[in-house]
């Protein structure tokens, strides 16, 4: 099984790419490929940042419901 990549593998994966892709060094060959593989790690760091983004809120909520408890 595949290990998963964690958001900063996949955010330096997609800056390679990009530069790549960028500096024309991608041949033709290769760019449908790179730009589906762009296209995935792009997803897993929206659904990291997603994630993450639940997870501040719940954790938000939580103190402030303590701080509320607390006046």
């Amino acid at each position: 099984m595949a290990k998963k990549k964690s958001y900063q593998e996949a955010y330096d994966e997609l800056v390679t790419i990009v530069k790549e892709l960028e500096e024309d060094t991608v041949s033709i060959d290769q760019m449908s490929e790179k730009v589906k593989k762009a296209a995935e790690l792009i997803r897993i760091c929206k659904e990291k940042l997603k994630v993450t983004e639940q997870e501040v809120t719940e954790i938000l909520q939580e103190l402030q419901l303590e701080e509320t408890r607390k006046v």
